[in-house]
């Protein structure tokens, strides 16, 4: 069996814009060990247009229009759309008539007109019956875009959760969970003694972290709320904010202002766990300190595992990877109660269902009032997202759902 993944996100910064360039690269990742895997997506334009690691092909598309949309993967989405969807499908029969029986698996809506290209392109050279084709639904952006009695003809539908799939559902069409998984680098903590560092220089402050686009159903401006709230109640909480480049971070500083916090902006000068360790201490006295400049993977999850409570509680998450990915560092995860299949309230994380910043103070402070304050908590957040791994993942949830394996 051959893999064939069509993405537009994947595992270049210039791919990087969400959760589907981490899907898609763990999924590649995985499958690459059992089998030849290739995953095609629009790449950096400055990076070979294919590059092979072992059984993985990497496959960046659209890269002469990429070196006229230098801000990354979105940038020229339609354009971009449109060659993936023409020029793409051709390429992957190619593979197909050399290399035999394959599974194709489409990430949402950017990548189904491709699929569907590829569909009628098989159908025409016969070779329907060689290739099993599968669309993953991820997000409910695009959704009125696709043509559902199409895809649902050519493709077996997958999703992330269980509350993605009563949305599809709503379109009169099934799908199976296949839940997103976490690679093995996920669950590295950093370095005990750079915790013990981070605590030392922080004293007794609070430290919150939140790591999300700038968009209102992130919930934000609880965010700042809380902030607020923990401050008024005299504790000395510090938000450590890492966001995008959406417009809403103006209204959510100006929440801030209103709410008499100090917000400083901290430029990463390492971007590695250092340079992080030593963005936190230039905050000083201030509540709310914005993160710039660029993040390693070790840096990421150095965030997640070192703050007393990562919000990642957004009011609607198809599955809510921050949370697992904190949650796999030992981290304290605050989800929102939507596509986090994985979360139970109390026992591996904080579950808010509320846009009332003292429903997560009242939480979290409980939490922290325990005998042995968050660590069963931590402990038993490790051990539910160690079942979460892409192998486990792709074991139970995902080849049982396809028809054919090789």
């Amino acid at each position: 069996m051959i893999y064939h993944l069509l993405s537009f996100e994947g595992p270049d910064d210039y791919a990087r814009a969400g959760g589907a360039a981490t899907r898609m690269t763990g999924l590649a990742n995985t499958l690459a060990e059992a089998a030849e895997t290739h995953l095609w997506f629009v790449g950096d334009p400055k990076l070979p247009g294919e590059e092979r690691h072992g059984n993985l092909y990497l496959h960046r598309w659209c890269q002469w229009l990429s070196e006229h949309h230098p801000l990354g993967v979105y940038d020229g989405e339609a354009a971009k759309i449109e060659d993936y969807s023409a020029s793409l499908p051709h390429a992957v029969l190619a593979r197909v008539r050399s290399g035999g029986p394959s599974t194709v698996i489409a990430e949402d809506w950017h990548a189904v007109h491709a699929l569907l290209h590829l569909h009628e392109l098989l159908r025409r050279a016969d070779l329907t019956t060689e290739v099993e084709l599968v669309w993953n639904v991820s997000s409910t952006i695009g959704f009125s875009r696709v043509n559902w009695p199409a895809v649902t003809n050519a493709a077996t539908l997958t999703t992330v959760s269980r509350y993605m799939r009563n949305l599809i559902l709503q379109k009169g069409v099934e799908a199976f969970v296949v839940p997103s998984g976490l690679e093995r680098a996920a669950f590295t903590p950093p370095d005990a003694q750079w915790t013990t560092r981070l605590r030392t220089a922080l004293g007794e402050r609070l430290l919150l972290a939140k790591v999300a686009r700038w968009v209102r159903e992130k919930r934000w401006m609880v965010a700042i709320e809380s902030v607020a709230s923990l401050k008024a109640q005299g504790y000395r909480p510090l938000l450590a904010a890492r966001g995008g480049i959406e417009p809403h971070r103006a209204e959510v500083l100006a929440h801030a202002r209103r709410q008499r916090l100090t917000v400083v902006e901290a430029l990463l000068t390492e971007p590695d766990p250092e340079g992080l360790l030593a963005a936190l201490a230039r905050a000083g006295e201030a509540d709310v300190v914005l993160l710039e400049g660029t993040f390693d993977e070790r840096t990421r999850r150095a965030l997640l595992h070192g703050a007393d409570a990562v919000l990642a509680n957004s009011s609607h998450e198809p599955i809510g990877m921050l949370g697992l990915e904190t949650m796999a560092v030992g981290g304290v995860a605050c989800t929102g109660c939507t596509g986090e299949d994985y979360a139970v309230p109390g026992y591996n994380a904080l579950v808010l269902q509320t846009d009332d910043p003292s429903e997560f103070t009242r939480w979290f402070l409980q939490l922290r009032s325990r005998p042995h304050g968050d660590a069963g908590l931590r402990a038993a957040a490790r051990e539910t997202a160690e079942r979460y791994r892409w192998e486990a993942v792709v074991g139970a949830a995902l080849w049982p759902r396809l028809r054919r394996r090789g």
